[in-house]
């Protein structure tokens, strides 16, 4: 049952003030605490601020789909689902729009929403003696990149201690199949279906015509050894947080330990989501 409501947003949408406003009047209604992070704060007067995932029962992520990523690294696998709310454009993962959220909010405090399972990542940076630098975990990607430079990296790819490939390329997206829309479609990945538990990894314009995204279980592990490369080799997670691969370091990617819980709506199914956002299928959708 759901009593602790936590509020993570993003200020720079117009809509925000509107929704909270809407939440500060319909939450006490439904027997809901509001949990608000700092930033928030002065825009909900009276409620309590939002400092640890153990505080609330659901996440509500008031913003785009960097918000939601945001909302997912707070939560750092915590078992709490995570209701995305879009205030911008796109907001591929959020769960409904600005126009949509009283009819939505509704269904959610009635219980009328399922909660789908998405593959998390977890990557550290390990020296050859195996000793463990700075871990990151991700719903959408890791990403090791170049940095201000012109030049490729050259790169070893293993999976499961198998050597995959050794090439040249501007770097390397690990995706999860949450983040097959993301970063790695624009690398020509494919789109994988989110609930499909895999790995899916994609060269970044490789120096090759001989290496193609691969699709990995989700139990594989998998190494990523730079041979040569500029002095600044770079690893982010969701394009959020990230940290320097140092010499003589590899990264490696596994599947994360628990996974991140995003709340689903009635009438937003995975295909329909791609054909009004990103055009898939190159025609519009249209009546009849």
């Amino acid at each position: 049952m759901i009593t602790r409501l936590g509020v993570v947003g993003h200020r720079g949408y117009d809509g925000l003030s509107d929704v909270l406003t809407f939440l500060a009047r319909e939450a006490p209604a439904h027997g809901l605490s509001l949990h608000v992070e700092g930033s928030l704060a002065e825009l909900v007067p009276g409620a309590a601020t939002l400092a640890r995932p153990d505080e609330v029962d659901a996440l509500l992520a008031l913003g785009g789909d960097g918000t939601l990523l945001r909302a997912a690294r707070f939560l750092g696998g915590a078992p709490i689902p995570i209701l995305g709310v879009n205030l911008g454009k796109l907001g591929f993962l959020t769960a409904c729009s600005h126009e949509e959220f009283p009819a939505g909010f509704a269904a959610f405090v009635a219980g009328r929403y399922t909660v789908q399972d998405r593959l998390a990542l977890e990557a550290s940076t390990t020296q050859p003696d195996g000793s463990v630098g700075v871990r990151l975990r991700a719903l959408n990607d890791v990403v090791v990149h170049k940095g201000g430079f012109a030049r490729v990296l050259r790169l070893r790819l293993f999976a499961d201690d198998e050597l995959v490939a050794a090439f040249a390329a501007d770097g390397v997206v690990v995706a999860t199949p949450t983040g097959s829309t993301a970063y790695a479609l624009s690398a020509n990945g494919p789109v994988v279906v989110p609930t499909l538990d895999s790995i899916l990894v994609t060269p970044v314009a490789p120096h090759t015509l001989a290496l193609r995204p691969t699709l990995l279980p989700a139990d594989a592990t998998v190494r990523l050894e730079v041979e040569d490369a500029p002095d600044e080799v770079l690893v982010t997670a969701d394009g959020q947080v990230g940290t320097a691969l140092a010499a003589g370091q590899h990264l490696v990617v596994c599947r994360g330990a628990s996974p991140v819980r995003l709340v689903q709506l009635d009438g937003h199914p995975f295909f329909a989501r791609l054909r009004m956002k990103l055009g898939w299928g190159g025609l519009a959708d249209r009546d009849g």
